[in-house]
């Protein structure tokens, strides 16, 4: 009934942002890439062309690479848009950015929170500092919401986030440090008076060097 332009039209003299370029299917890639090429697009039911100038930013989480060694993804359709590639480092890699961005989601679902909730304690925040984040900002998002919601006290805890807390981390490492310790001098004691202090035979015995067992030896303050 009349002419309508759509989103790619509608940013004629601007930019468009196609997130999760990825994820497109082979026969929209086509389509995408005439555009890229040509600068114009067929309107549906359309039998003229439309002149469109406008900037292309695509986003996506696949390995854009693999996927073309897949067969995937079009090799030149990657290669129209990897003209000025901007590598997003994960989550795990950027950890100091923690800090800020926890309070643009504190504030962003503000109206989300318990009316007593006033933060995030330092605990959560070393909690977190000690987490992979393996679903990247996505997982940092969710598992703030969910403690904005069901944290009892004034301050967010790591308990809340289900995330364990650092200093506990750091005893159970040190616990297990410990542990390891102990039974690797217990094995050298026992192996040395086993073979009568004969340290090439303690060597073998333990699979290690002879060297390493000196070193080993010195490490537990053991007399040779």
């Amino acid at each position: 009934a009349k002419d309508k332009p759509g989103l790619i039209e509608a940013a004629s003299g601007g930019s468009i942002f196609l997130d999760e370029i990825g994820d497109l299917p082979l026969d929209l890639q086509a389509s995408l890439l005439r555009f890229l090429q040509e600068r114009t697009i067929y309107r549906v039911g359309g039998t003229r062309t439309v002149a469109v100038d406008a900037r292309v930013i695509a986003a996506t989480h696949v390995d854009l690479p693999k996927a073309v060694a897949e067969g995937r993804f079009r090799e030149d359709l990657y290669y129209r848009l990897s003209v000025f590639p901007i590598r997003v480092p994960p989550l795990r890699e950027r950890k100091e950015d923690l800090p800020i961005l926890t309070d643009i989601i504190f504030n962003k679902y503000a109206d989300e929170k318990s009316p007593q909730l006033k933060g995030i304690s330092k605990q959560a925040l070393r909690a977190m500092a000690q987490h992979d984040w393996p679903g990247n900002i996505r997982e940092l998002i969710n598992r703030l919401r969910r403690a904005m919601v069901l944290a009892e006290s004034r301050l967010i805890m790591p308990e809340d986030l289900e995330l364990a807390p650092q200093d506990d981390a750091i005893i159970l490492r040190d616990g297990l440090d410990n542990s390891r310790g102990s039974a690797e001098r217990t094995a050298i004691w026992n192996s040395l008076a086993k073979c009568g202090n004969n340290i090439s035979q303690a060597a073998r015995d333990l699979g290690v060097s002879r060297m390493t067992l000196y070193r080993l030896m010195a490490k537990h303050s053991i007399a040779p």
